[in-house]
């Protein structure tokens, strides 16, 4: 028996050699790395900049918010993959009060062992954060699972935000019920099933990121569901770190699960067309997703980041039927033609117009991937990540979320980079990776496209390394511009407080579209203000595992108005001239009034 194998998980980081020992009868086989002199990780010298850009500074504010979260990964020492992944982090107002509330996923000890931890629910009350998991019916033990990922939206139409919450095993749908949730995943038909391994057992399917959306434009919400291995504990690999310590197995000794996609029948039920969509593939191993409308065809289509395959790229058809052109169109691949063991994913037209960029985190020795297309309706893309900057300084880090927002308010798209190993014994095999990572912040240079790495002087949240997972943005205080939730696996999650001492203002946009699409999921927005037009979308679940919040942000610098432009998602156009700066304003389909 053997098994093929790519030079990716703990060998990419380290540049040592794999090979096999024991296999033999009905043992496992063993993977081993040979030991050897540590391997320094290549970096390309920074060079000087001339461009001017105006500061940001971050401050840890976890104590002023009053969150206290620690996320338990069920790790026991066997070192089971599922355990290094989560969690994720979403911020939305549960209760419809106006402020931000947050939900962190959560895991438990493995085989149903020790007492049961789930993911927790939090309510903003007067600026803190308070525990309400018991209280909206979420702390019972059906709650207590291998958690991942966790993405909200108003599936059924009646005005309030439910839950799908991801894991290895079922997934659940949670309905908002006048501020409780009632677990309605049976009822609703997204029941998972299973996998079978090659001795006929059963086994669950490992779901990762989700997100919803209408994909068909029937005005309900429709759901894609990211799958990454076929995984169990009965076919877990031995993989030998160094000595008899034992790594965390790469993705590439197993195979992988498909990506889902469920179909809202708008009776509260899903119908599943993986299949008769185009989404069926074994060769998913997938991480992170982002739903954008890339051709500007007025349809959304989903950007998928794969590890150690070729990242997905299924651009909408119509009627519900999809195409994979991520090998096509160059997203599929790293700038050397190979793919890489991508992880969080997002999308922004970021300093022109006409073109849109793809961020994509990958594993360490791999940099961020940074696809730039040749125009807005050509699907054609290239990873231009040394070119824009971002290859010089995240090559070592393994980065796991990705995303676009305006940080200092200037009116260009900066860029947030979450990182940290899967691997606490990595430092044995590499003298450049280390377990816990700092964050790393690129401020966008503006129209020449190219970012910096402005980590150093972006506050004292970015001088703390973590084993960083889950990401999501939001207004927490209410002063215009976006902070930030960070989740670390089997650590702390972390508030960080944007401090803008740039002083610039921005245009915050709330739309509320006619039922059963309230919070006008989909919907596509253009700033004509600041220095150049910018354009975002409004979507629930977005990048690794999490979801920000749904209210846009677009910095403006010095501008004081701006106009702007919506097309609905059931393609309706609106133009509002002239609103103010320093405002979140509730703009209303047409069919609402105003």
């Amino acid at each position: 028996m053997s098994t093929k194998l790519s030079p990716l998980s703990v060998i990419a980081a380290s540049g040592l050699t794999l090979f096999f020992v024991g296999c033999s009868g009905d043992d496992k086989p063993v993977h081993k790395v040979r030991e050897g002199k540590k391997v320094e990780v290549p970096t390309v010298i920074d060079l000087p900049e001339e461009v001017e850009v105006e500061p940001v500074s971050f401050v840890e504010a976890t104590e002023d918010f009053g969150l206290n979260f620690t996320h338990n990964s069920g790790a026991d020492g066997r070192k089971f993959m599922p355990e290094t992944m989560s969690p994720g982090v979403a911020l939305f107002d549960r209760d419809q009060d106006g402020d931000l509330d947050l939900f962190i996923t959560n895991s438990r000890a493995w085989e149903g062992k020790g007492d049961p931890t789930t993911g927790r629910m939090f309510d903003m009350v007067d600026g803190q954060f308070v525990d309400v998991t018991e209280k909206v019916g979420l702390a019972g033990p059906e709650f207590s699972m291998i958690g991942q990922g966790v993405c909200a939206a108003d599936y059924d139409g009646d005005g309030d935000l439910d839950l799908f919450l991801t894991a290895l095993g079922p997934n659940h749908l949670l309905e908002n019920r006048d501020g409780r949730f009632v677990d309605v995943t049976e009822k609703a038909g997204l029941a998972e099933g299973t996998w079978t391994d090659g001795e006929g057992r059963e086994h669950p399917i490992w779901s990762t990121s989700a997100s919803f959306a209408d994909f068909d434009g029937d005005g309900l919400l429709d759901l894609f569901v990211a799958s990454y291995l076929e995984w169990s504990i009965e076919n877990d690999v031995d993989f030998i770190l160094t000595g008899e310590i034992k790594g965390y197995a790469s993705p590439s000794l197993y195979a992988g699960s498909s990506c889902r996609l469920y179909r809202n029948q708008g009776d509260g039920t899903f119908q599943d067309i993986t299949e008769a969509s185009g989404i069926q593939s074994d060769d998913h191993k997938s991480l992170g997703v982002c739903v954008v409308d890339i051709n500007g065809d007025q349809r959304l289509d989903i950007l998928v980041a794969n590890d150690t395959q070729p990242n997905c790229l299924f651009v909408n058809q119509g009627d519900m039927t999809f195409k994979d052109m991520g090998r096509e169109t160059g997203m599929g691949y790293g700038a050397n033609g190979a793919v890489r063991a991508g992880m969080g994913i997002d999308a922004a037209r970021y300093s022109n117009d006409d073109q849109l960029a793809v961020a994509i985190g990958n594993f360490s020795a791999e940099p961020v991937s940074f696809f730039r297309s040749l125009g807005s309706k050509n699907l054609l893309f290239s990873d231009d990540n040394m070119m824009t900057g971002l290859g010089r300084t995240t090559g070592p880090s393994l980065t796991f979320s990705t995303v676009f927002f305006d940080a200092n308010l200037d009116g260009y798209d900066d860029l947030l980079a979450i990182n940290g190993h899967i691997e606490p014994d990595i430092e044995l095999l590499s003298a450049s990776t280390t377990w816990k990572q700092r964050p790393q912040l690129f401020l966008n240079l503006g129209a020449n496209g190219r970012f910096r790495d402005s980590s150093d002087a972006a506050g004292k949240a970015f001088t703390v390394a973590m084993v960083g997972r889950g990401l999501a943005l939001g207004d927490l205080d209410q002063d215009g511009d976006l902070d930030a939730v960070v989740a670390e696996c089997n650590g702390p999650a972390r508030i960080w407080r944007n401090e803008n001492p740039a002083g610039h203002k921005s245009l915050r946009l709330d739309l509320r579209g006619p039922g059963p699409n309230h919070f006008a999921i989909g919907a596509e927005v253009r700033v004509l203000g600041g220095p150049f037009p910018q354009t975002d979308w409004v979507r629930s679940g977005s990048g690794y595992l999490s979801q920000s919040e749904t209210v846009l942000t677009f910095g403006l610098g010095a501008t004081e108005k701006a106009t702007v432009e919506i097309t609905w998602p059931d393609g309706q156009k609106t133009s509002h001239a002239d609103l103010a700066a320093g405002q979140t304003h509730k703009l209303k389909h047409p069919s609402l009034g105003q």
